[in-house]
C-alpha cells in the first residue's frame, strides 16, 4: 500500500441508555448535543472515505455528523458475550468468578460467549488493512480507538487499556511509510 493514511477516529455519542449497562449493539445514541457534533463535523477533512461500527450508536452518530460510512465488523466493540445488555454492578454482585476473573486479566479475560480486548485488537488490525491512502473518518468506540493506539504505539493490550476515551471525542493516527504517528488523543472539541 503505497501513500500515507489519516485516520480520524471519532467516538460515538454517549448511549441512550441506562449508564453502567454493557450496551447491545442496537442501543440507539444520544445526539442531544447539536452544538458538539457541529464542532466536530467542522473539524472534520472533506472527502474523506467514511468508515463506522455496525452498531446502531456508531451509524446514528456518523449520519449526524454528515457521514455516509462504509460499515465494517472490524471495528465493532469488544463482544462482552453472556454480559451484553447488563448492568456492571450486577454482574459484580452476582456474576461470580467469571466475573471477578476477568477483571484480574481484562486484556486477555473473556466473558461467556465472548471475546478478550486481544481478540479485539486482531480485529481492529484487519480492519486498518483494509483502509487506503488518504484521510478517512472513524466513527467507532473506545475499545476499537484504544485497539488502533495498540497498534500504532505497539503497546501490550494492558497499556491500550489505559487510554481514555470519551464519547464524541476525536483520536487522530497516521500510518506513513516509516510507521505510525499519533497526533491527538480524545480531544474534546466544544
Amino acid at each position: 500500500m503505497e501513500g500515507a493514511t489519516f485516520l480520524w477516529m471519532i467516538r460515538h455519542a454517549p448511549v441512550a441508555g441506562v449508564a453502567g449497562t454493557i450496551h447491545a449493539d442496537s442501543a440507539p445514541a444520544d445526539l442531544g448535543d447539536r452544538a458538539r457534533l457541529e464542532a466536530l463535523r467542522q473539524r472534520l477533512p472533506h472527502d474523506a472515505a467514511s468508515y463506522a461500527s455496525p452498531a446502531r450508536r456508531t451509524v446514528e452518530t456518523a449520519h449526524a455528523l454528515g457521514l455516509a460510512p462504509e460499515l465494517m465488523a472490524e471495528f465493532s466493540e469488544q463482544d462482552f458475550g453472556d454480559w451484553t445488555g447488563r448492568r456492571h454492578d450486577d454482574l459484580a454482585s452476582s456474576g461470580g468468578e467469571a466475573y471477578a476473573q476477568f477483571w484480574r486479566d481484562p486484556a486477555r479475560g473473556r466473558p461467556p460467549g465472548g471475546e478478550s480486548f486481544e481478540d479485539q485488537i486482531a480485529r481492529v488490525r484487519l480492519g486498518l488493512a483494509r483502509i487506503g491512502p488518504g484521510s478517512a473518518t472513524l466513527v467507532v468506540h473506545s475499545g476499537t480507538i484504544r485497539a488502533a493506539l495498540c497498534i500504532a504505539l505497539d503497546l501490550t493490550p494492558e497499556g491500550a487499556l489505559r487510554f481514555v476515551i470519551d464519547p464524541l471525542s476525536l483520536t487522530r493516527i497516521d500510518r506513513l511509510a516509516t510507521g505510525w504517528r499519533v497526533a491527538s488523543v480524545n480531544q474534546r472539541i466544544s
